[in-house]
This record gives structure tokens, C-alpha cells and sequence, in this order.
């Protein structure tokens, strides 16, 4: 099995896959193993898009229950035994035709700290509001809604997308539309910033400026997320904090 390898202490991954089957190939890898916590994922999914990614936590930082150590993880690889979880992907177009992707979320966020963003939203080709003033809007799918998504809403959904309003100058509950609903924002007021995951690119918006959100045609498989959002291990995690 080739593998590619994204996240921290490589080395010590390395050292743990040299008792496996298993040749660290970039160039041309059938799985991406990412080293680390969520981060590490959605690193793993920029630099190889759509390739399987198999999440794993890197011992050092995160405690884990006796079933959920690396070498056990790896043979489960080797032998084909992780389940698959099948990820959508959203896309943020601009007008200008610029994008970003995520797996997690995508974001419009205001640039001025000191100043709200203004926006309007259509669902679909309906107008859902004219004007929403807050700090900004969060896009999520369902691997998302436990992220940035959560902090806002208090809240969680397994099917569709999730849209938070971020700090809204008037009260607005959080929505879940179908995930073939497209989303579009208009820029009343800026100057805002469109970004999706950890990506430090940004894309600066200003006055007028649309962005459309749509459910990618493909997403991206992970195998054993069950192992990688293991409660236990959570459990381990929080009380070691």
C-alpha cells in the first residue's frame, strides 16, 4: 500500500509504519493518512482532494482508549477492515470567479473588526432576507455542524447544510436546508473576507460582491472516522486537558 502523509511529528509515524506493508508514496498514493486532530484532515483533504483520507491522533497530543492506538488503526488499513464515511464537499464561487472549498464549512466573515458585515441571502432562487447585519454567515455540512457551526447554534445535523448567522443584529434562528439547495450571499455592505476550513487563503469581498455555495459533485471518503471520533478517546482527551 503507497500512503501520503500530512500533519506533525512525521517522524514518529514513520517510525510506527515501518512494521506495516506500507511505502510513503506522494507522488501516487492510494490513502492519505493524516497525523494529528481535525486540522491534520482537512490539511490532508486540500493537499490531496478526493483521494481517501484515514484520521489518525497523534499519540503525543491526544490520550486514546486501548482499541484506538496507531498500530492498531494501520493494521485495520492494511487489512481493508475501517469503515467508510463518504463526505460532501461545499464550494464558494465568487462573481469574480474565484473559489474555496470545504469539507467542514465555508465562511463570510467581516475584515473590519470594528465594523458588521451586511448581507443578502437567497435560498435556492428565493429571497429568504434582504438584509442580515451581524459578524457574518457559517456554511456547514454535517462533518462541520460539530465546528465553528456548534459554537454559534448550540446545535448539530447528520443530513443537508447548516447555516449559522454569526452575531446577527436581530435574532435568527439557524436553518437546514436540502444539500442541492444552492446558497447565495450578496455583499451589501463590506468589507468582508470569504474563507472555508483552516485554509489560510482568503478572498476579500467587497460592495456588491455575490458568492454562491454549492454541494460539490464529488466529495471525499474516510475511513475510520468512527475510530477517529471515538467517545472514549474524546473522553480520555478532555480529562488529560
Amino acid at each position: 500500500m503507497r500512503v501520503a502523509l500530512c500533519g506533525r511529528n512525521l517522524d514518529e509515524l514513520k517510525r510506527i509504519l515501518a512494521d506495516f506493508p506500507v511505502r510513503v508514496d506522494a507522488s501516487a498514493p492510494d490513502v492519505v493518512i493524516s497525523y494529528g486532530g481535525d486540522g491534520a484532515l482537512l490539511g490532508a483533504e486540500r493537499a490531496f482532494p478526493g483521494l481517501p483520507k484515514c484520521p489518525i491522533r497523534d499519540r503525543s497530543t491526544s490520550p486514546k482508549c486501548p482499541e484506538h492506538g496507531e498500530e492498531h488503526v494501520i493494521a485495520q488499513l492494511v487489512a481493508g477492515e475501517l469503515a467508510e464515511t463518504h463526505l460532501i464537499k461545499l464550494e464558494a464561487r465568487t462573481s469574480t470567479d474565484t473559489s474555496v472549498v470545504g469539507i467542514n464549512d465555508v465562511v463570510i466573515s467581516k475584515r473590519n473588526i470594528a465594523s458588521a458585515v451586511r448581507c443578502r441571502l437567497w435560498l435556492g432562487d428565493e429571497l429568504y432576507k434582504n438584509q442580515i447585519v451581524g459578524d457574518g454567515l457559517v456554511i456547514a455540512t454535517p462533518f462541520g455542524s460539530t465546528g465553528y457551526y456548534r459554537s454559534i447554534t448550540h446545535s448539530l445535523f447528520r443530513v443537508g447544510i447548516g447555516l449559522a448567522f454569526n452575531n446577527s443584529t436581530e435574532p435568527l434562528d439557524h436553518l437546514v436546508i436540502a444539500d442541492e439547495t444552492g446558497v447565495t450571499v450578496e455583499v451589501i455592505r463590506g468589507p468582508a473576507v470569504l474563507l472555508a476550513d483552516n485554509d489560510p487563503a482568503r478572498i476579500s469581498l467587497d460592495e456588491g460582491d455575490c458568492i454562491r455555495v454549492a454541494r460539490m459533485r464529488t466529495g471525499t471518503v474516510v475511513l475510520g472516522l468512527d475510530i477517529f471520533r471515538c467517545p472514549v478517546c474524546c473522553r480520555l482527551r478532555q480529562e488529560d486537558a
